[in-house]
C-alpha cells in the first residue's frame, strides 16, 4: 500500500505543481472523478485517516494515559474534519486524470478497470511492480558485475595493472 500511496502523492504533487494550462471541463471531471473511483483511490485516500491518527498521537498524546484514552475516544468523531482533505485529494487526482486525458480516453480507461481483467491488475498491481523493481535491480546486479569483469579484462589487456 505504501507504494500506491507514493504513486498517489506523486500524482498529487504533479497536479498542485505543474499549472494546467486550462481548467478541465465538467465532462472531463466527472469522467475522471468516475476513473477515480473505480481505480479504489478513494479507498486508498480513506485509508490514509487512520494511519494519519496513529502518527500524530505520540506527538498529541505526549505519553500520557489520561489524554490518550480520549484521544482515542476523539478519534471516533473526528473523521468529519478529514472530509475536506479527503474530497481535495479525490478532485485532485481527478484533475491529473482530466488534464492528462481526453473525456473518451477517460471513459474508455474507466470501462477497462470495471472488467474482469482491469480489476484483476488493480489487485495485483502492487506485487507485479515490486516483482519487476526486484527483476530490475537483480539483473542490473547481474550486468553490473559481468561488466565490471569483461571491463577490468579489457584494461588489463591493455597492460593496466588492475
Amino acid at each position: 500500500m505504501s507504494k500506491c500511496v507514493t504513486i498517489i502523492g506523486v500524482l498529487l504533487l504533479f497536479s498542485i505543481s505543474v499549472a494546467p494550462a486550462q481548467t478541465p471541463s465538467p465532462d472531463a471531471m466527472s469522467a475522471a472523478r468516475k476513473l477515480v473511483d473505480t481505480l479504489k483511490l478513494s479507498d486508498q485516500f480513506k485509508a490514509q485517516l487512520p494511519v494519519i491518527l496513529l502518527n500524530i498521537k505520540p506527538v498529541v498524546v505526549q505519553g500520557r494515559p489520561e489524554i490518550e484514552r480520549d484521544y482515542d475516544t476523539m478519534t471516533l468523531t473526528i473523521a468529519d474534519a478529514y472530509t475536506p482533505y479527503f474530497n481535495a485529494m479525490v478532485d485532485a487526482a481527478a484533475t491529473v486524470y482530466a488534464n492528462n486525458f481526453t473525456v473518451d480516453e477517460l471513459r474508455e480507461i474507466e470501462a477497462f478497470y470495471r472488467r474482469p481483467a482491469g480489476q484483476k491488475l488493480l489487485q495485483k498491481s502492487q506485487a507485479i511492480t515490486q516483482q519487476s523493481e526486484q527483476i530490475g535491480q537483480d539483473g542490473a546486479r547481474k550486468a553490473g558485475d559481468d561488466l565490471r569483469t569483461r571491463l577490468t579484462d579489457l584494461l588489463r589487456q591493455k597492460g593496466h595493472k588492475m
